[in-house]
């Protein structure tokens, strides 16, 4: 029987407004405050609402605009060690993953890229600021992770993480409104990811029976979410329990093969990271239809009862058929290249990660050529 373990965060609010908790949450424990986000969220009417409010409570502001750089973040210690002593991030899972590396860098004593997983030589200690996560979009579930993602494209050219248990963000504020607005594109591509984390985390070696039933509860959640993100409330606290959900099953399971494919692309090419993850698993899908591995045939049976409807047994292939039919934005057709070079260094670093069975260079290739364009 395999065990697993859980570690989420100290409070969680959800629920359609919880950012109002913010507010309270800082004025009960005054003290200098950094605040992490994104140019949408800082234009956009809710935090117009409560930015007189907040003003005389952060320290200070930095805006992420992109996955951050071990660069960036040494930029932000150098500008805010010892100055800010509680994090605050509000957006999507690129600001909330630059806030949690900033937030335990301040307090180490290294450069970012010393302590990166695949390239780093030096351990983090667990030291850490205490961070308030709130997300703006529903995908990467970085709010309840214990991983900070960085990206180096100047010199590993790789996508890496720094990891402890203490990272998982002390506070989650998960409010669905946050979604509202957001374009197309942005809500299917992070939903996606979300499914991708449910799923791999679903398949995964490690998965223990507790692990494999929050994944399933959140595939549910995901099916009834995905025809209709651009157009209901009800959707938008689907996706975003959804999200939180493999937040937490990554962390309990691991990944598999699509997110090992996915990270080496995305030390390439400055592809949206759920995109990336969803256009690996169309063909990833097709590869698991043909599968004849005996363990990977009853969880996918067992899927196919929990979550589908009554009477199908081929739940590949109706999953292949149910996202590509109902996608508000069809992700798989846009034209994202990469480089006979690039396809080389994928097949070089790529991984199976937590699959029940290793890939073989020839499926990996598969996957990779169908999901993008080799120039």
């Amino acid at each position: 029987m395999t065990t697993s373990l859980m570690i989420a965060n100290r409070q969680t609010w959800f629920g359609a407004g919880s950012i109002s908790q913010l507010l309270p949450l800082l004025q009960a424990d005054p003290q200098p405050t950094l605040l992490f986000s994104c140019r949408s969220f800082l234009g956009g009417a809710i935090y117009a609402g409560m930015a007189d409010a907040l003003a005389p409570l952060l320290a200070g502001t930095e805006i992420v605009g992109h996955e951050a750089s071990p660069q960036d973040i040494d930029g932000w210690v150098a500008r805010w060690r010892g100055k800010a002593r509680r994090i605050v991030a509000i957006g999507g899972g690129s600001v909330l993953d630059a806030a949690k590396a900033f937030a335990a860098l301040a307090e180490h004593p290294l450069p970012a890229l010393r302590y990166m997983e695949k390239v780093g030589d030096a351990k983090v200690s667990g030291a850490t600021l205490p961070l308030i996560a709130i997300p703006t979009t529903a995908g990467t579930g970085s709010e309840v992770t214990q991983n900070a993602v960085i990206t180096d494209t100047r010199t590993h050219k790789v996508k890496a993480s720094l990891r402890h248990t203490n990272f998982v963000p002390q506070v989650a504020i998960l409010d669905p409104q946050l979604l509202a607005g957001a374009p197309d594109a942005v809500l299917a591509c992070c939903a996606i990811d979300a499914f991708t984390h449910l799923f791999e985390a679903y398949l995964s070696k490690t998965a223990s029976s507790l692990s494999r039933e929050m994944s399933l509860t959140g595939i549910r959640l995901f099916l009834r979410a995905w025809p209709a993100l651009n157009r209901s409330a009800d959707a938008r606290e689907a996706i975003m329990q959804a999200s939180y959900l493999g937040g937490l099953t990554l962390s309990m399971a691991g990944l598999g093969v699509i997110h090992g494919i996915a990270g080496e692309v995305g030390a390439l090419r400055s592809y949206h990271h759920g995109q990336v993850c969803g256009r690996l698993l169309l063909p990833f899908l097709q590869l698991l239809a043909d599968s004849d591995h005996p363990r990977q045939r009853a969880l996918m049976a067992a899927l196919a009862v929990s979550v589908l409807p009554a009477g199908r047994d081929d739940p590949e292939r109706y999953l292949l058929e149910f996202i590509t039919r109902n996608a508000i934005v069809p992700f798989w057709r846009d034209d994202l290249p990469l480089s006979p070079e690039e396809l080389a260094v994928c097949l070089e670093k790529s991984t199976s990660k937590n699959a029940l069975l290793d890939y073989p260079p020839a499926q990996l290739r598969h996957m990779i050529v169908t999901a993008f364009r080799i120039e």
